[in-house]
Formats: structure tokens, sequence, C-alpha cells
């Protein structure tokens, strides 16, 4: 056997056993395990590019190991990469939401970016917008923002912190609620809407960045890891605290924002156990990523962007906007007031 073949196996081997082994990591939601938590946080090119690598060495092999290395770029581009195929509920009574991390502080001086934002949600006419990031946007005066485009036609807006909540249908008793850590304030906003003669509880919450923890990791090794802990924690903190409120709502409730984890981050499965369940993995194809794209090379890299929804509603679709107006992509989904249960 030629040297470039033993070193073509060589490279399938390798590429294979450890997209098998980074599946069965991420498979584990344990909150203890840290390490798997940044496995998560990895750009998918990480994986991507090296099995593209392992498809093109096994042309010089024979079908066993082509076959092998076509298992492993399905793998990374399914599994690794959070590729989500949903089928949609049915059920009747629209309602579309629509959940954007402005990211105010910086567009407010950005007269493109804050026209962006508002073809961004005059595109996809939500009954109810929720932003974070957006205390900037609050300060300008809700006149001015409507002229912007801002806010929807017809829509009521509440403004509470760094959250502004816009709906079509009428606000009740909004307040900001309590998601402090480690004598860190932190708050998540919450509102009742009535849709018709239904009340349903909308909560927008937005996380603890990881950038802080992440950066530690990436520039200091193994001497960030405790930024990185400290980070992790405080952020499952938060989750913990949040679902506990969700735990004591009997309402159909919407919790959409910016939860700064994947999926399958044990920071939003806390979210789910109580009973919420994502929006775009159970009525979309694709991976829906919503941030990333502010860096190099402009493409998007992770979903930490969310709209968890109670058994009681159901989801038609959702989608993932446009790049243009923030860092975060917003997320859109037609709901469904009356679930038909199966």
């Amino acid at each position: 056997m030629s040297v470039g073949r033993r070193l073509a196996r060589g490279i399938v081997t390798l590429l294979a056993g450890t997209a098998l082994l980074v599946i069965l990591a991420l498979r584990v939601d344990d909150e203890v395990n840290w390490q798997v938590e940044l496995l998560r946080y990895l750009p998918f090119p990480v994986f991507l590019l090296p099995s593209v690598v392992g498809l093109l060495a096994s042309l010089w092999l024979g079908w066993v190991w082509r076959w092998l290395a076509l298992l492993t770029f399905v793998g990374v581009t399914t599994n690794i990469m959070g590729l989500v195929w949903g089928s949609a509920d049915s059920g009747h009574g629209r309602l579309r939401v629509m959940t954007y991390n402005v990211k105010a502080y910086k567009a407010i001086d950005k007269p493109l970016s804050i026209a962006s934002i508002a073809a961004e949600i005059v595109w996809h006419a939500p009954d109810i917008l929720v932003m974070q990031d957006a205390g900037r946007f609050a300060g300008i005066g809700t006149k001015q923002l409507r002229e912007l485009g801002v806010i929807p036609v017809g829509h009521e807006i509440v403004a509470l912190g760094q959250y502004v909540i816009t709906s079509r249908y009428p606000l009740r008793n909004c307040y900001l609620g309590n998601m402090s850590f480690r004598n860190a304030a932190h708050q998540y906003m919450h509102c009742s809407v009535l849709v018709g003669e239904r009340m349903i509880d909308v909560i927008t919450p937005h996380f603890l960045s990881p950038r802080k923890g992440l950066n530690a990791t990436r520039h200091e090794l193994w001497d960030g890891v405790d930024d990185w802990l400290e980070n992790y924690n405080d952020r499952l903190a938060q989750a913990h605290a949040l679902a506990d409120v969700i735990a004591s709502i009997q309402r159909p409730l919407i919790v959409a924002g910016d939860l700064n984890a994947p999926e399958q981050s044990p920071v939003v499965q806390k979210l789910i156990e109580v009973g919420l369940r994502d929006a775009y993995s159970n009525s979309a194809f694709g991976y829906g990523y919503t941030v990333g794209h502010a860096l190099r090379p402009g493409v998007s890299l992770l979903r930490i962007d969310h709209i968890l929804i109670s058994s009681e509603l159901g989801v038609a679709s959702a989608e993932v906007g446009g790049k243009l107006g923030s860092e975060h992509r917003p997320v859109i989904a037609d709901l469904l007031l009356h679930r038909a249960m199966e």
C-alpha cells in the first residue's frame, strides 16, 4: 500500500472517530459538563472543513472508506451543526411573534442600521414584537419610533429597562421580573396579552452573554477556564430562576428572546424541561443560525435566539430574518392559538 493511501486512511479514520466522539458528547445535557458546553460554541467550520478534507482523501480509497467519509460529513452537517427538521402543528388562530435583539446602543447612531431594523419589522409584520437591548430606542420616544417604522402600525408599546414589547393586541400587567445572579441585578420582562378572549403570557429574557468566558478561554486557554465556569454557572442560575417562574404560570406562554445558548445547552433545556418547546426546531427545516455574521467572514454560526412556547399553543412555521439590521438575526414564528391535540 502506498504512503498516500495510508495517509488517506489515517485521515478518514481520525476524522470519523473525532466526529463520533463530538456527536456523543453533544448529547450530554448534564449541567456539570462545562467542557461540553464550551464545545457547543465552536463555529461550525471547525468541524465542516475537516469533514470535507476527509471526503477528498477518501477518493484515493475504496468504497468502504468513501462511505465512512460520507457518513462523517453527514454527521457533521446534521448532528454537530444542529440541523433541524420539524413538522408544523395543525390548529387555528394565527399569531405571528417576532423576537429581535436590536443592539439599539449601536444602531442609534447609524441611520442605515435603524432603517434595516425597521425594514425587517415591516417585512415580517408581527402581531407581537419583543426586543432586547432596546433601551436606547425607548429613549428617543414613541412618536419617533413610529415614524422610523420600528413600532408597527397600530401596535401598543411598553418599554421597561432594556426591553420593548409591542403588540396589536392589548398589553396588560407588564413588569420586570428578577433573574439575578451572584448579586448582579438582571431582569426579564413579562406582559399579558389579550388576544380575542384569550389571555397569553409573554416573557422576553436576555441571558448573560458568554462572550467574556469564551474570550478568556480562547486567549488564555486553561487559565481562562475559571472565567468560563463562572459565566456558565451565571447563565444556568438565570435559567433556573426563569424556569421557576415558568412552572408557576397556568396560562398559554411564549418565552421569546436572546438566551445566548444553543437549544441543546442545559441553559435552554432547563426551560424546555418545565413544559416549553422550541418553535423553530419543531416546525422548520434548516439551521436557523442567528449570530456570527457581524464577524469575519460575515456568516451566521450559532442559533442562540429562540421562541419557546407552551403545549397549549401550536406552531405553523418559523424562520430567521435578515442580518443587516443587527448583530442578531430576528426569529419569527407563526403560532396557533388553538392547537389540535393528537
